[in-house]
């Protein structure tokens, strides 16, 4: 199964996403608590799939795209979003994000988006 980084500012959200993910084959190689750590865990890392929240500290999960596209032009990256953030959900997909997920999450949905990404 795939390797999986999981960025998001919000530890209880780090570990809901990944017991529902894991449950279902997944591996979760690496967590980042803001865009800055992601950028460089996502450097070090090399996983298969980015699951990248966009409102976060330091960076937001829009530039932390930006930055991870530029290192590498395939990075698969889901982003993750509360309700209400169409434009910044708007900026991501044109700024190469392959899907968007909103919170509250829902295990079906988290699946078929990493399915979906990953092919």
């Amino acid at each position: 199964m795939a390797n999986v980084l999981l960025v998001d500012d919000a530890a209880f959200m780090r570990m809901t996403i990944r017991k529902m993910i894991e449950e279902d084959g997944y591996t979760i190689v690496g967590e980042a608590g803001n865009g800055v750590e992601a950028v460089q865990k996502y450097m070090d890392i090399r996983p298969d799939v980015v699951m990248l929240d966009i409102t976060m500290p330091e960076m937001n999960g829009v530039d932390a795209l930006k930055r991870i596209k530029e290192f590498d032009p395939n990075a698969k990256v889901i982003m993750c979003s509360a309700m209400g953030q169409q434009v910044m959900v708007a900026q991501a997909i044109q700024c190469g994000a392959k899907d968007f997920i909103v919170k509250p999450f829902q295990k079906d949905r988290i699946i078929a988006a990493l399915k979906r990404v990953l092919g």
